[in-house]
């Protein structure tokens, strides 16, 4: 691209237009034994979403009557072939441009890092979704996911070393060769490497479970205080990484941290909880819940963080279950101005 201020990656808490998501398939029972019990919770998500803002829900031909039994009646469900329903991952990235017209960033995707998965139909979701919501569709030259990048909306861009540099993705790629491409993209003038991702994350680390921002110069940052745990040191890595960093404007980064919850494990294997990964919607902050002791302590701290949102804590531990979290399973299409010409269906 030319023009590297041409977009920008509008802040997460900017007015929304909608929420974007997705229904679990039925080819994903052998994937997903406990399919029933997720897609309750998918169905909590989408209708507590569909309070605040309107929500986009895309289902196979075979599951739409049963996404729209699940989902309450706000929630306008859209039938599409999928392959899965991770839409932070397949979805575009929305950006915004000078005018405030919309684009959607459309990464390679290649099942986090799995290209020999059966995932091809998701690899055209970003494009599907552009072309319904009117936006420019963005063909990026690298794989990535929805769920490894996150911006303060002025130029402050968070991603992991994990997912961006790894050879399963892109091979070859530098620091200097992303940073370029997600200034180009995303608008990002500064780039914050964090590089640990958390015990038995299956995406290699997406930013989305470490650390988000709340508004200008304030990230919130999951945190461990048992130096037995195995997430406790790569989490204490990464605050000092945000406690060395500053705004685009050379400020300091306030860090609220938010202690993970306690080990669960599911088929033998640690689940990757946290906190930090909520969706904030128009109005309100939609929180997983663990069945944990520090279930309150994280309502209060994110209360604290977005002080004019309603927080709503959901149960999340059948979502995390297969990988993800409430920030995984939805994307936001920001407010923007309506085209001069073209498609312009859910503007």
């Amino acid at each position: 691209m030319s023009d590297s201020n041409a977009f920008f990656m509008p802040s997460e808490w900017s007015e929304h237009k909608c929420c974007w998501m997705a229904w679990p398939p039925e080819q994903r029972r052998d994937i997903y034994p406990n399919l029933e019990p997720m897609r309750r919770q998918y169905a909590n998500v989408a209708s507590t979403i569909a309070e605040f803002e309107p929500v986009m829900l895309l289902a196979t031909t075979e599951t739409v009557d049963d996404a729209r039994r699940y989902c309450s009646r706000q929630v306008e469900v859209i039938e599409q072939a999928l392959d899965d329903a991770w839409l932070r991952d397949i979805g575009p990235t929305f950006v915004l441009d000078k005018t405030k017209q919309l684009s959607g960033v459309d990464w390679q995707f290649n099942c986090w890092g799995d290209p020999h998965s059966a995932h091809q139909l998701d690899a055209t979701i970003a494009s599907v979704i552009n072309e319904s919501a009117g936006a420019n569709n963005l063909p990026a030259s690298i794989f990535l996911e929805g769920g490894a990048i996150h911006s303060d909306g002025d130029g402050l861009l968070l991603t992991t070393e994990n997912v961006v540099l790894n050879p399963n993705r892109n091979p070859g790629l530098t620091r200097l060769d992303a940073e370029g491409l997600f200034r180009d993209y995303l608008g990002a003038e500064k780039v914050v490497w964090l590089d640990h991702a958390l015990e038995y994350d299956d995406t290699d680390g997406h930013v989305d479970n470490l650390a988000c921002f709340s508004a200008q110069g304030v990230v919130l940052a999951l945190s461990e205080s048992d130096p037995e745990d195995p997430n406790y040191a790569r989490l204490r890595r990464n605050i000092r990484t945000l406690s060395n960093t500053t705004t685009t404007a050379g400020d300091s980064l306030n860090i609220i941290e938010i202690r993970q919850p306690a080990r669960q494990e599911y088929r033998g294997e640690r689940l990757p909880l946290s906190y930090i990964n909520f969706y904030i919607a128009n109005g309100g902050v939609i929180l997983p819940e663990f069945n944990d002791p520090m279930d309150q302590a994280a309502v209060e701290a994110v209360a604290a963080a977005f002080p004019d949102r309603a927080i709503v804590q959901l149960p999340a531990i059948e979502i995390t279950k297969g990988g993800g979290c409430i920030h995984c399973i939805t994307q936001q299409q920001p407010k923007a101005l309506p085209r001069i010409s073209g498609a312009t269906a859910y503007y």
